[in-house]
């Protein structure tokens, strides 16, 4: 079983659990997490808790929630999709005129086969959202609406996980667990961030690793403004991704940093270009996942999101269509790959300066061919054009840029002029 067959598998699992801001779907999400990922660290942070210009939200806890007519017959029930009820909604039991009820339902007339996904975290509310097909089909008359809820003083829950490597400058990935029944947006981000943390267990790590699981906007505020995260993130972190929407067939989006040259960025552009892959690039003011928040003001840090259909770009988004037949376990073997051939020249990407003044003798090391063919001239050309720009400011893929050598070929004369002591690695 391939990479894609096994994030699928995990996906299949995941999709029906009930997430939202806080509460059992969100834990139950990371119990799974947990169960692939042993070293998943689970924390959890008290409802009001100050969050910068933000509180942590109340819990919320649904057990039964639907709308039946004068028949007794149920025309929606939440046991049939999570989409089917606001996020957030308060407990309410009453009967009501259709006229009444149509000012607590949601729909899409352009897309009348599709349910919408509809959240009131922040205001007291309470709603249905059902196809507008069968809206349209509603007849005049009474109806019961019922939904069974509570708000209440818990807690907000997410998962990290810190794998150490032989540097503590940090590269950080970040997905989103409080979507209910989303296979693009949500579900793909999950599993391809489980895929990219065992990979990296498993690999020898130039840089130290932040995954982060948790809830979108209010749980990254809250993640930035507890335990002096702040302070450390802005110190280590030299790149993050987050990661969403990377689970369908579409090609890619790229979804530029908040300046457009940050060191993710760099790396980015030169594995699309480099692999000529199609992909449409966007710029950071079309936004709108956690990169919000990672790179707000005061924060700073540098964030990329590599996509396959971005968010708000595709009809299915935040609707029913974008369900676990939308993704594949082709697409998310793509998006995995993706990101992971990117942590891949990161981690091999370095700045070198030459230990010698003016052109060294390659020759009494080894380096220059006894014999003199045009395939050994341009051997030695790559390798004297790689050296004239190590100087100290270019890394290796600003050097393969230049010089017109791949990146692959540059890191191998690395390799031969650092045995040979003519470079150094240059660290901040």
């Amino acid at each position: 079983m391939n990479s894609g067959e096994i994030m699928y598998g995990w996906a299949k699992e995941l999709y029906p659990i009930h997430r939202s801001l806080t509460g059992k779907g969100v834990r139950e999400t990371l119990g799974y997490v947990q169960k692939i990922l042993p070293n998943l660290e689970i924390h959890s942070v008290k409802s009001n808790t100050a969050a910068f210009d933000w509180k942590v939200p109340q819990e919320w806890e649904i057990t039964e929630a639907y709308i039946e007519n004068e028949n007794k017959e149920r025309i929606i029930d939440l046991e049939d999709n999570n989409l089917h009820v606001v996020s957030y909604s308060c407990s309410v039991d009453k009967w009501l005129h259709l006229d009444e009820l149509q000012n607590h339902l949601h729909s899409l007339p352009n897309q009348p086969d599709a349910i919408p996904y509809i959240t009131s975290y922040y205001t007291k509310n309470w709603g249905f959202c059902m196809t507008h097909s069968q809206r349209m089909k509603l007849s005049e008359g009474k109806y019961h609406v019922v939904v069974k809820s509570r708000l209440f003083d818990g807690q907000l829950n997410f998962g990290e996980i810190i794998i150490p490597g032989v540097e503590d400058k940090e590269v950080m990935l970040a997905t989103y667990i409080c979507h209910p029944a989303m296979g693009n947006n949500e579900t793909s981000g999950i599993v391809v961030t489980m895929q990219l943390a065992k990979w990296l267990l498993e690999t020898k790590r130039r840089y130290t690793y932040r995954i982060l699981f948790i809830p979108e906007t209010i749980g990254s505020i809250t993640y930035l403004s507890i335990n002096n995260n702040l302070k450390r993130l802005k110190d280590k972190v030299i790149a993050g991704f987050q990661v969403t929407c990377v689970g369908d067939n579409n090609s890619v989006s790229y979804l530029k940093s908040k300046y457009d040259h940050s060191l993710p960025d760099k790396v980015v552009k030169y594995y699309l270009s480099t692999n000529d892959i199609p992909h449409k690039a966007f710029s950071f003011l079309e936004r709108g996942s956690d990169e919000r928040q990672w790179s707000s003001p005061g924060v700073d840090l540098p964030f990329v999101s590599l996509m396959r259909s971005k968010y708000l770009e595709y009809p299915e988004y935040h609707t029913s269509l974008d369900n676990i037949n939308y993704i594949s376990a082709l697409g998310l073997e793509g998006g995995y790959t993706n990101i992971k051939e990117c942590i891949s020249i990161l981690e091999a990407n370095k700045v070198f300066k030459s230990l010698i003044i003016c052109e060294p003798q390659l020759g009494s090391r080894g380096l220059y061919p006894t014999v003199s063919t045009l395939s050994t001239k341009s051997l030695v050309r790559d390798m004297t054009n790689f050296l004239t720009y190590c100087d100290g400011t270019n890394d290796v893929i600003d050097i393969s840029q230049i010089i017109n050598v791949n990146f692959e070929d540059c890191i191998v004369i690395a390799e031969k002029l650092l045995e040979e002591q003519i470079i150094i690695e240059v660290h901040d």
